[in-house]
């Protein structure tokens, strides 16, 4: 089912127009109300009157994460504080966290963007929902709880963590969908086992609508095996409106975005140069219904292709291919790039390996240095010093192969990698320690 025809399986010429219309009243708000815009657009040369086609939009200068802690906490509203109904933030770890501000006007398209992505994963007004996300700061968990209410689902706001507890009321009350980071996913069924609970016999799970964290295809189809569920993945940023931008159809080759909502564009990270459509590159979002806190071509650092070929779904919309990593999570190994993804994408499904990873990375002289820490999968190995080098061997192996690169592996044992209910931390930098 599909949640709003008239939008998602509309012609992108209709759509282009709409797209054209919106961006015009939000470069004008934006404009009159925000003056770290006025000051960029005057330097740019652009103003309101400017925007006449869509292809106006790459006059617009970018708009970067320290930007936005830069105007911390209040400089980028658009509408005055007292219209605001509630404020989200990032976590901060690097300093100051980046704001969100919402109007009632848009709590209410969020919730619309959530309903859309619940029904692109087969959700309905029958599920019961368990949302696995921190009901905080974060815009993860009350982002998807209002969108599934809208839907009518039936919502256990369970927030993250007592995951011995979050399994109990999966199984009493009969949680259909669950919502959470993949590897929260990944530890509940660690758990599960450990209770003596078969997920696939004793629950009713039977979507994961997962986001918070990228997922390769390997990483997807292993939560798939061990839930026996359809696992789909959505996307959002704080910066833009959190989840809601798009998400994926039980066809899963890609996370359709609500092209009426959002202009996506893809760059060339280095140069900030415009790519010809469907190429691979950097992507770049500007929001064009936002009231309170409207944004103007934020580069994510998201490393994508956007494909705009009609789904077998039947909805128009364009989709994002899955994210293959982040520009400022790429680490230059031996003169080489290399992606937590493509790691992942190698251990997942290793026969005696966990899906549990870390890569340490440290300085070497001038150069960085990484090793791969890689769980075991259980304690049997231990006891065979042979068996132990040759799956090292065979980690290694592989990992040159799709990186193209040597790497140090250090084989570690279960449960020794830290589990989370949020992102999981793939990356170690000891650079600067």
């Amino acid at each position: 089912m599909i949640w709003n025809p008239e939008m998602e399986c509309n012609s992108r010429g209709t759509i282009k127009q709409l797209q054209l219309e919106r961006l015009q009243e939000t470069v004008k708000r934006v404009y009159e109300n925000v003056p770290f815009y006025r000051k960029k657009l005057d330097e740019a040369g652009v103003t309101p009157d400017s925007i006449k086609s869509l292809e106006d939009l790459k006059r617009i200068p970018f708009t970067v994460k320290n930007d936005l802690r830069d105007n911390y906490p209040y400089g980028l509203f658009a509408s005055p504080l007292k219209d605001m109904v509630r404020l989200h933030a990032s976590s901060g770890t690097t300093g100051k966290p980046i704001v969100a501000g919402y109007t009632k006007k848009d709590l209410d398209t969020w919730s619309e963007l959530i309903a859309r992505i619940v029904m692109q994963a087969g959700g309905c007004d029958e599920d019961i929902a368990q949302v696995c996300f921190g009901y905080g700061l974060f815009t993860g968990g009350f982002g998807l709880h209002y969108g599934l209410e809208k839907v009518g689902a039936t919502v256990v706001p369970s927030s993250s963590g007592n995951t011995e507890k979050q399994l109990m009321l999966m199984k009493d009350f009969g949680t259909t969908i669950l919502v959470s980071t993949p590897s929260y996913a990944l530890y509940i069924s660690e758990v599960a086992e450990e209770m003596g609970i078969d997920i696939k016999k004793d629950l009713k799970v039977k979507i994961g609508m997962f986001g918070g964290e990228g997922t390769s295809e390997e990483m997807a189809k292993e939560l798939e095996n061990r839930w026996g569920i359809l696992c789909t993945e959505n996307y959002g940023l704080t910066e833009v409106m959190g989840p809601g931008v798009a998400g994926e159809c039980e066809h899963k080759c890609g996370m359709h975005i609500s092209d009426d909502h959002f202009i996506v564009e893809t760059i060339n990270p280095e140069t900030g140069e415009v790519l010809p459509e469907g190429s691979f590159g950097e992507m770049v979002i500007t929001t064009i219904t936002k009231e309170g806190m409207p944004v103007l071509r934020y580069r994510t650092k998201d490393l994508t292709r956007i494909i705009y070929e009609p789904c077998k779904c039947g909805r128009t919309t364009p989709r994002i291919e899955r994210i293959q990593g982040r520009s400022d999570d790429m680490l230059i190994i031996k003169g080489v790039n290399v992606f937590p993804s493509q790691v992942e994408s190698v251990l997942v499904g290793m026969q005696g390996i966990a899906p549990f990873f870390q890569l340490v990375v440290r300085k070497k002289g001038f150069t960085d240095d990484m090793e791969v820490l890689v769980e075991l999968a259980d304690n049997s190995l231990l006891e065979d010093f042979s068996a132990l080098e040759q799956l090292e061997r065979d980690v290694k192996h592989n990992l040159k192969t799709v990186l193209g690169i040597e790497t140090k592996v250090r084989l570690v044992e279960p449960k020794s990698i830290e589990r989370t209910a949020g992102k999981a931390k793939k990356v170690l930098d000891l650079r600067n320690a």
